[in-house]
């Protein structure tokens, strides 16, 4: 399916985004505002992530967590900074809706494994490594088969497992689960974690 991978893939990211953003702008300027108001300040979270080859780019989620510090000045734990409104908006995966403009500018696609951190690109194995021959994306084959609920090493065998099978029909059978998941809010965490625990290597 090279010329799926090569061409078409792309083709289809670009219609898809654009009618998403057209047709969601509405909730998208609504969700900016209340998590303005909850986070009292920028609604947007931006991070430095890799994508296909392990190229840099700035990707772009709504902010679900606001920056409340303790006493030391540092950030509280995750389930403390997430917000009422950001509990709701990580439950609809509406805070990945901004990375429709990744999409867009061409640093993400719809279907691919998830960006992961820069901090952890020196942890991975060489076959784990190999989730970043091709473009990452805003949901995925691990994303469909367990999400935040599985371990980081299924999530990886998942991610490359897909690397090798990529395919319309796939991507087509991935984009159908999520739209299931998401309105079943479906292994949002995993148990114990308002969120991903991080990585810290294989053993």
């Amino acid at each position: 399916m090279q010329w799926y991978h090569k061409c078409f893939k792309r083709i289809i990211d670009i219609f898809i985004s654009v009618a998403a953003l057209l047709l969601l702008a509405p909730v998208i300027i609504i969700v900016a505002l209340m998590l303005s108001i909850a986070n009292q300040g920028n609604p947007f979270f931006t991070q430095r992530r890799p994508g296909k080859n392990a190229k840099v780019f700035l990707l772009i989620k709504f902010k679900t967590m606001n920056d409340k510090r303790d006493e030391k000045g540092e950030l509280l734990p995750d389930e403390e900074r997430l917000t009422t409104i950001g509990k709701m908006v990580r439950k609809t995966s509406l805070d990945e809706l901004p990375q429709l403009f990744n999409v867009l500018a061409g640093s993400m696609s719809l279907v691919g494994p998830r960006p992961l951190l820069i901090a952890y690109l020196p942890l991975y194995t060489p076959q784990q490594n190999r989730r970043h021959e091709v473009k990452p994306g805003i949901t995925g084959w691990a994303q469909v088969n367990g999400r935040n609920a599985i371990s980081w090493n299924k999530k990886f065998e998942l991610d490359v497992w897909y690397v090798d099978h990529i395919s319309f029909a796939l991507d087509i059978k991935i984009a159908i689960t999520t739209i299931n998941k998401v309105f079943k809010r479906a292994d949002i965490n995993q148990q114990g974690h308002a969120t991903m625990p991080y990585f810290t290597g294989t053993n």
